[in-house]
């Protein structure tokens, strides 16, 4: 079991920057791969980035490659988003979530546990 709970969230001007963190409580943290989604008003909820437990396999939906880096800290139970460059269109509740490391990476449905997420928005 993994409860999920995420920060940072804020209003930003475009071009600005935000870090989110989600702090995972349980103990078998580090065996799950985490990610980030986001919804935007009246949009389903969206693939953002993922991570595996040893960092060293990362995905990114186009629209953020080169502006997001997902991380994660197993010995503090965090994944974080940092966000750079962001634009109106990153306007969105931001959500974090695990899944088993050998599901699909992008499919919403394959993430077992959610956090309730964090509202970023972007002002132009």
């Amino acid at each position: 079991q993994v409860q999920l709970v995420e920060s940072g969230g804020g209003l930003v001007q475009a071009g600005g920057s935000l870090r989110l963190s989600c702090a995972a409580s349980g103990r078998t943290f580090s065996r799950y791969a985490m990610g980030w989604f986001r919804q935007a008003p009246g949009k389903e909820r969206e693939f953002v980035a993922s991570i595996n437990w040893s960092e060293n396999i990362l995905y990114y939906a186009d629209s953020v490659k080169g502006r997001f880096t997902i991380s994660r800290d197993n010995a503090k139970n965090t994944v974080y988003l940092q966000m750079n460059s962001l634009k109106p269109e990153d306007t969105a509740v931001y959500y974090c979530a695990a899944r088993n490391p050998s599901s699909r990476v992008r499919a919403r449905e394959e993430y077992d546990y959610w956090g309730q997420g964090t509202q970023v928005t972007v002002s132009s």
